[in-house]
């Protein structure tokens, strides 16, 4: 589904992606783990077009989204979830969903009322609180809101950054469960997280990323594979 061949960005003189090469299929999620700084981030800003790459190309759909706008990305049908969740001020929590559907122009009042009323069946949370203010909700539940407007557009692909930083265990939980709610409807998501030892319950393949370099990659579901991917993270 997606494809990046030897990308690489710049910030400046620092060479932050230097070759990155890697591939999502179709319902699978796949986790990005290593520590900060070391380019997580900066690859899913890629990917959505937030970040350009300075060489290496990227395929969606067999599609090269090299030097494609971020919005027409973003409706092509990859969603980003960024870690600092950009919830709109001085919008409720209906009105910042509402601007999900910015993701897919030209869907009509009624398809869009039945979205939002699944939207709210998955987030009940969000369904008592849709009329208070976006930013006045707790943090785990401005990361819901964040998740729920992303996918108010039906991304074919899901990006999703440190979800679950800085929350309480009990919400950490169901950040979780909502992935692997997601994975089980067949979403295909990009995960980094830094809480490892939850993330490798749900990702089904992961990547380590070490100074903007590839340096393991494995299945979950080979105990060799968790072994070695604990054993690289402490080194």
């Amino acid at each position: 589904m997606l494809e990046l061949r030897d990308i690489h960005t710049f910030y400046g003189l620092s060479h932050v992606l230097q070759g990155i090469s890697l591939h999502v299929d179709r319902g699978e999620v796949l986790g990005l783990f290593g520590r900060n700084g070391v380019g997580k981030t900066t690859l899913i800003k890629a990917i959505a077009g937030w970040v350009v790459p300075s060489e290496g190309q990227y395929l969606f759909e067999g599609n090269s989204l090299l030097g494609v706008p971020s919005d027409q990305i973003c409706r092509r049908g990859i969603g980003l979830v960024p870690e600092d969740r950009r919830i709109f001020p001085g919008l409720s929590v209906e009105e910042n969903l509402v601007l999900g559907f910015m993701q897919t122009p030209g869907v009509g009042r009624a398809q869009q009322a039945r979205k939002l009323e699944a939207i709210y069946q998955r987030f009940p949370r969000l369904a008592e609180r849709r009329k208070q203010l976006g930013t006045t909700l707790s943090g785990g539940e401005q990361q819901m809101l964040a998740i729920a407007r992303v996918l108010m557009g039906a991304p074919k692909l899901l990006l999703i950054d440190e979800p679950t930083e800085g929350l309480a265990p009990m919400i950490v939980d169901e950040i979780f469960d909502l992935i692997v709610s997601l994975r089980q409807d067949g979403v295909p998501i990009i995960l980094v997280e830094q809480n490892v030892h939850r993330a490798i319950e749900v990702v089904t393949r992961f990547c380590v990323i070490e100074r903007g370099k590839i340096v393991l990659e494995g299945r979950t579901g080979d105990p060799e594979n968790r072994e070695a991917l604990f054993r690289q993270l402490a080194m």
